[in-house]
Formats: C-alpha cells, sequence, structure tokens
C-alpha cells in the first residue's frame, strides 16, 4: 500500500509564506507525475501544480509567479513553496502522485489527506 502523508499547512497572514510538504511511503517501484490540487468551500478541487518525472512543471494561472513546486526523488517528497500569499488561496490542499507499487503495476493515481492553508489578517 502506499501513503502520501502532507505536512506544512497553517495560517498565514496576507503576502506571507508557506512551504508544503508531501512524502510518499509503502511499496514503491517508481513514481511519475507528483502534484498539489486545492478544493475551496463550495468549490471544485483544481489543479495547482504539477511536476513531472524528468523536473518539467505545469503551474495554474493564478499561482504564476508566486508558487513553486519541486520534488525530491531520493526522498519520494513532492514540495510547494508559496509566497505572496492571498486571501483567495485558503484552501485545503492534497498531494497527488502516480504511483507505480511494483515493476509490473501500472502507474496508479494516490491521494493525501489535504492540509488546511488559511490566509487572513
Amino acid at each position: 500500500q502506499v501513503q502520501l502523508v502532507e505536512s506544512g499547512g497553517g495560517l498565514v497572514q496576507p503576502g506571507g509564506s508557506l512551504r508544503l510538504s508531501c512524502a510518499a511511503s509503502g511499496t514503491i517501484f517508481s513514481i511519475s507525475n507528483m502534484g498539489w490540487y486545492r478544493q475551496a468551500p463550495g468549490k471544485q478541487r483544481e489543479l495547482v501544480a504539477l511536476v513531472f518525472l524528468y523536473g518539467g512543471t505545469n503551474v495554474a494561472n493564478s499561482v504564476k509567479g508566486r508558487f513553486t513546486i519541486s520534488r525530491d526523488d531520493a526522498k519520494s517528497t513532492v514540495y510547494l513553496q508559496m509566497n505572496n500569499l492571498k486571501p483567495e488561496d485558503t484552501a485545503v490542499y492534497y498531494c497527488n502522485a502516480d504511483v507505480r507499487p511494483t515493476m509490473a503495476a501500472r502507474p496508479s493515481p494516490f491521494w493525501g489527506q489535504g492540509t488546511q492553508v488559511t490566509v487572513s489578517a
């Protein structure tokens, strides 16, 4: 089984910064894409940023220039550095990873439990 555990959420004032981390553990042969999504109250879950196996990234326009995604494959961990946070960034942030548990298995998406980010004065 594969687990994704997020950390780093919390309450921050507008203009502040937070760094989210998500570590994958369990039976893992390889991890391809890793990413962050978020869901605000009353809204659908949306993509925030993706980082691909060989380092390319895809970042939502709403956070471009403020958020940076990165990964450390030695630690099976993905990070989201969030700067200049705005109240509209308030949401539960979810980690996602496409994981092959064994060499014979196809990649499957796994999700973390979510971490709350609240931006408020």
